[in-house]
């Protein structure tokens, strides 16, 4: 069982130097626990403060290790040879292997600010897809459909395959990431026993479609005491908020022997790795959860 992290991008801050300092001390934190794998997700137009996906990981590659790292795209609202130069750039500044992480997106408001439709989501990610395989091994693409570029091509590709990992939790786009993607990136706001059920609808799917992944993978928000006792008050006023709209079953928080326990269980389920991001804003409670998180990787190694 991997253990990575999706760093959190929104920031309520006056200074927005500050939030951007927070990320940067949080994927030093990260480092330094020795965690598996670094992410930064992808929102556009937001209401709130939020630090843009390829920008932030350059900086945040500094802090890093020679293990993978990578972005979440929305595929629908990028152009996709903008996103291969931006993926070959940043795995040229990695020293490790760059994982692809995509999803379809969603919020009317985030899609005709980016000049995108969401009706035509769907097809808008497969076309995208297809393109971006053939354009990260250097080939030439030309593409008429919801995108339309001539004969492009991007001669800076990343050193190693990419991976890609498709973000799903309804059916049928379950059943898209079988049949398209490397992986599968299950929903922080899947509950264990839905997740359960939704993890061998995604291996049935696998198998029909001849495919083997390479990684099963889940979001967890989570938060890693110091005690049972501050780690539920810390939950409690996460879910007192109404966390993200999520079934309070869904979030992880407790010492480190009951996360490790938690963590098992997914394992046990076959997932592979978990992405966790923290369901606290508490900048101190943040970096004391990374270093007992390190203590929890440990303890599944």
């Amino acid at each position: 069982m991997r253990v990575g992290v999706s760093l959190t991008s929104a920031h309520t801050v006056e200074d927005p130097r500050q939030g951007a300092r927070w990320m940067i001390e949080r994927a030093a934190a990260a480092r330094k626990a020795d965690l598996d794998s670094l992410f930064v997700g992808d929102h556009h137009a937001t209401p709130g403060k939020y630090y843009q996906n390829v920008p932030m990981l350059g900086r945040l590659l500094a802090e890093w290790s020679d293990k993978p790292a990578g972005c979440l795209f929305l595929l629908p609202l990028w152009n996709p040879v903008l996103i291969a130069e931006q993926v070959g750039t940043l795995a040229a500044l990695m020293r490790g292997r760059f994982i692809f992480q995509c999803g379809l997106g969603e919020d009317d408001a985030q899609f005709r600010a980016m000049g995108a439709s969401l009706k035509s989501r769907v097809p808008a990610f497969e076309e995208s897809l297809a393109a971006l395989r053939r354009l990260f091994v250097g080939e030439t693409v030309t593409a008429s459909g919801i995108f339309s570029f001539d004969s492009a091509r991007v001669a800076l590709k990343p050193a190693e395959p990419v991976e890609i990992w498709i973000g799903a939790t309804a059916p049928p786009a379950i059943d898209r990431a079988a049949r398209l993607g490397d992986a599968w990136l299950g929903s922080p706001g899947l509950t264990f026993d839905v997740a359960r059920d939704k993890l061998a609808y995604y291996r049935e799917r696998c198998k029909t479609h001849g495919r083997t992944p390479s990684a099963i993978a889940i979001r967890r928000d989570v938060y890693v005491g110091e005690s049972e006792t501050e780690a539920r008050a810390t939950l409690d006023a996460a879910v007192a908020k109404g966390y993200r709209g999520f079934d309070p079953k869904a979030l992880v928080a407790g010492t480190v022997a009951h996360v490790s326990e938690r963590f098992r269980e997914l394992g046990a389920m076959g997932f592979t790795d978990v992405i966790v991001r923290h369901l606290t804003t508490d900048h101190a409670k943040v970096l004391g959860s990374f270093a007992r998180l390190g203590e929890v990787r440990r303890a599944l190694a």
